[in-house]
């Protein structure tokens, strides 16, 4: 199966936000998220809970990444990029709806 310069294009996109967020989540997550008014404190619980899905996020934008390589990996990573951005988005319009109005950095975000 061949993809076009676009597909590529989106690809290394959607691999490069992906991983830069979960990265800079996993190491900076008080930083991270203080951009949008989220304040987490010192909580070793909320910090796991916080890290976790992060390192998914990584390991997705990475993999996505690792498919501009590995061309038989494509189709499985254009899925895993439709299935990370689709539940993230939403998620998003879920939480707009049940509990309202969130910073506006996350609604772009969304």
């Amino acid at each position: 199966m061949t993809h076009s310069i676009w597909t590529n294009f989106m690809l290394a996109l959607a691999g490069a936000i992906a991983a830069g967020i979960g990265l800079a989540v996993l190491i900076w997550p008080v930083a991270f998220h203080a951009g949008a008014g989220i304040v987490l404190g010192d909580n070793p619980s909320l910090m796991s809970e916080v890290r976790a899905p992060a390192a998914m996020l990584l390991a997705a934008g990475g993999f996505i990444l690792a498919s501009l390589r590995v061309a038989r990996w494509r189709p499985a990573a254009i899925r895993v990029s439709a299935a990370v951005y689709l539940t993230y988005g939403l998620a998003r319009v879920y939480s707009l709806a049940v509990d309202g109005t969130p910073d506006a950095t996350l609604l772009i975000a969304g």
